[in-house]
């Protein structure tokens, strides 16, 4: 009988191509045991949360890429506008009135002889203000009322829908008109205040539903029999897994609520002058733009660019926060 070998178990590892290659049983172990091995599939591997990976999905999206650096570029120069310009924005010469462009003055004149480019660059400031502030005011306010709601139900569930209901049938650019033209501030809160006032029912409506879904998980339930309280079961295990959806519509809402600010401003009872604002320098371009084009075309382009990159934004982390767009 042909006398038969023993190799120590695991020291050759075939190839599959005819040949072999080293590989000791403790190197074997040692890879198998390596968080995620060369894939992350690991027995030891730690898994992942649905925030690392969206985060991770976010990373490779370029549509996530493209649209975060244009936002940081709009924060940057809306706290320090004086990085890519010298110029005031309220200092303007009659005398060069819906001049064209020129050296050191890359976008011309406006109609009161105020440099367009300054004036653009200074609006970032007011529209991205608005946009961030009323946001997160909405978000809060709407996450607060539509959690409370989903999670205890009974009359509270039904007086917040009946309140949402009477809130959705306000048209908000008509609610604009009447409720902001009584006020004389030229500060941003009186705007910021009017969209969380009429903002928040959608968020609550979304809130509401997400809540009412998660509590109805075994974990919860678990946690509810072993004595949990309602505050620790609201914040420690329904809040972390049902704020997703709030943030994908708060980040949406977020550049609907600038071309809102800009819309109420062009109409006169959003900012108004001295403050700078896209919708203010919209509104005074308009009935000159056959002779000074210009002067509409640079705010109008950077309002629709703010806009869009915040939209695309909302779209990215959408589909990262969506597992069933996996």
């Amino acid at each position: 009988m042909p006398e038969q070998s023993h190799e120590p178990e695991g020291a050759i590892a075939g190839t599959g191509m005819g040949g072999g290659i080293d590989l000791a049983t403790s190197e074997a172990a040692t890879l198998e045991k390596t968080p995620g091995g060369p894939q992350g599939t690991g027995p030891a591997a730690k898994p992942r949360s649905l925030w690392s990976d969206a985060w991770r999905d976010l990373r490779r999206n370029p549509v996530f890429v493209v649209s975060a650096l244009v936002i940081l570029f709009l924060l940057v120069i809306s706290v320090r506008p004086s990085l890519i310009t010298s110029g005031n924005p309220l200092q303007c010469e009659l005398a060069r009135s819906q001049e064209g462009a020129r050296a050191g003055h890359l976008f011309g004149f406006d109609g009161q002889g105020c440099d367009v480019y300054t004036r653009t660059v200074y609006g970032a400031r007011a529209s991205v203000t608005v946009g961030v502030c009323a946001t997160l005011g909405v978000a809060l306010l709407g996450s607060v009322l539509g959690g409370l709601a989903g999670f205890f139900g009974g009359a509270w569930d039904a007086i917040l829908s009946r309140t949402t209901d009477v809130f959705f049938a306000i048209p908000v650019v008509l609610g604009g008109l009447v409720l902001l033209s009584v006020v004389t501030s030229n500060t941003v809160w009186p705007v910021v205040g009017f969209m969380v006032l009429l903002g928040w029912p959608q968020i609550s409506r979304i809130a509401r539903g997400s809540v009412i879904t998660v509590k109805q998980n075994d974990y919860v339930q678990a946690a509810r029999a072993l004595g949990a309280s309602n505050s620790r079961i609201l914040l420690r295990h329904i809040a972390p897994n049902a704020v997703a959806p709030v943030i994908v519509v708060a980040t949406i809402a977020l550049g609907t609520y600038i071309a809102l600010e800009a819309t109420l401003s062009y109409l006169g009872v959003g900012l108004k002058p001295p403050s700078v604002s896209w919708g203010i320098d919209i509104s005074a371009a308009s009935p000159y733009i056959r002779n000074a084009p210009h002067a509409l075309l640079w705010p109008s382009g950077a309002l629709a660019v703010t806009v869009l990159a915040f939209i695309m934004l909302g779209d990215a982390v959408r589909d990262a926060l969506d597992p069933k767009l996996r």
